[in-house]
């Protein structure tokens, strides 16, 4: 057996923030690394919405895994599916029933979109965890668009509903304002008036309640200058095919309705056999070392430790790099550390020069409250210097400039997939020539819509 093949063996599960934060920080430690990650990708998840309402490819946010190669020779990228975890063999099980060994292993393979058992919102409502998903939602508003167009004058516009008041929901329906008003107007003569809503839904009494109250108010301000109605204070009791209904009995038109109102873990963390807290997140201590599984770390929105932490990119990251410095402790012989969180802000979009931004000054710890145009350039910088690899910056710097700077936010081009042909209704029949079965749409699923 040659000497690579007797270092400790390090596996990887996720190649999201914290999957990749680990790998990186053991670029240069003496251990052979697997990652193991379903997609060939790593997705933005922050500028998925962007990628959903047209502003940008979805290659501008896709970083292929592959080329983490080219720099660190210690890492192995495989792509397939964890199906299990053999504890006492310290093993791992994937779904081509290959089995893959470990020293130490790293669960980072984050969550997925939280329905709540709300009837009707699987079926019927689009998640946007994933960039097939976003790919989706993009489609089918284009398509909707385009049938509108066709009965111009009368009811048959388009009506978009999104569920949820956090920052995805904020930034998915501050998007769609922006487009609608700046893209589409010009571009949809036959679509008049109101025929375009969009409306947020929102259980609690307020948008955004991980934000201070003042910067909530200037968001909710915004959202409703740029025409977005605010339905606060009730739930989500059933999505129909053609309408949400809410807990006070409301019945809101919805021929798409964007689900942004929470994730929970992938039902295949069940069969793990790992300890679980609330939202079944996995339990982990302060060093982010699963309960009672020593050698194993969770990471990201999959793990709960007892400092709560947010289901953020940042505590993913430094959770990430911590667990590399425990794995090296471990190796060595010494005491593994707990995370020491430092909170650098959170900060959401609203639209063209309309941002809100909470940003931890350093060594007082007081928070910097900023809003409108300073708050966007600070998140357009975040943003950008967060994406991974240089060609993915300069497309989406561009990508963006061209959708909300002067002058060009005057006359955006929204980027499309393949919609089909719309066809007005035959005479005799009340069907569009498309039919369409898909969740929420009322319009043909494009074939280049890649499955989820």
């Amino acid at each position: 057996m040659n000497e690579r093949t007797e270092l400790p063996h390090v596996v990887v599960v996720g190649g999201g923030f914290g999957g990749l934060a680990v790998v990186k920080a053991l670029a240069k430690a003496p251990v052979r690394i697997t990652l193991v990650e379903r997609r060939v990708y790593n997705t933005f998840q922050p500028l998925l919405y962007q990628v959903a309402t047209g502003g940008l490819n979805p290659g501008d946010v896709t970083y292929w895994l592959r080329g983490l190669r080219l720099k660190q020779k210690n890492l192995r990228v495989l792509h397939e599916h964890l199906v299990g975890i053999d504890h006492d063999a310290r093993a791992i099980r994937l779904a081509n029933d290959e089995t893959i060994p470990f020293d130490h292993l790293v669960l980072a393979n984050g969550v997925t979109v939280n329905f709540f058992g709300t009837p009707g919102a699987k079926e019927n409502a689009l998640g946007m965890y994933s960039r097939s998903q976003a790919l989706r939602i993009r489609d089918q508003l284009f398509i909707r668009l385009e049938r509108s167009a066709y009965t111009p004058g009368t009811d048959d516009g388009l009506r978009v509903v999104v569920v949820g008041g956090g920052a995805t929901g904020v930034e998915v329906a501050g998007a769609l304002a922006e487009l609608r008003t700046a893209g589409l107007a010009p571009a949809f003569p036959e679509i008049h008036g109101d025929a375009f809503e969009i409306t947020v839904v929102q259980r609690g009494a307020e948008l955004l309640k991980s934000f201070h109250p003042s910067l909530r108010e200037y968001a909710a301000r915004e959202l409703e200058r740029r025409g977005v109605r605010l339905h606060l204070g009730a739930g989500v009791a059933e999505v129909r095919p053609d309408a949400v209904v809410l807990t006070d009995g409301t019945s809101i038109r919805a021929d798409l309705t964007v689900w942004s109102a929470g994730v929970s873990p992938h039902p295949e963390v069940d069969d793990w056999d790992l300890p679980r807290r609330r939202g079944g997140r996995i339990a982990v201590g302060e060093d982010h070392q699963v309960e009672g599984r020593p050698g194993v770390f969770a990471i990201g929105d999959i793990a709960e430790s007892p400092e709560w932490l947010p289901q953020l990119a940042q505590p993913a990251i430094q959770a990430g790099q911590q667990v590399a410095r425990n794995i090296l402790a471990l190796l060595e012989g010494r005491a593994t550390e707990p995370l020491r969180y430092h909170d650098k802000g959170t900060m959401a979009v609203i639209g063209r020069r309309a941002a809100i931004a909470e940003i931890t000054l350093p060594v007082t710890s007081k928070k910097l409250r900023l809003t409108s145009g300073l708050a966007w350039l600070v998140w357009l910088f975040v943003h950008i210097m967060s994406l991974v690899g240089p060609r993915n910056r300069v497309t989406t710097l561009a990508g963006l400039v061209t959708r909300y700077g002067f002058p060009f936010h005057r006359r955006p081009i929204p980027i499309v997939g393949d919609v089909p042909t719309i066809r007005p209704p035959k005479p005799g029949t009340d069907t569009d020539t498309d039919t369409d079965t898909g969740p929420g749409a009322g319009g043909a699923t494009p074939p280049s819509a890649p499955g989820a």
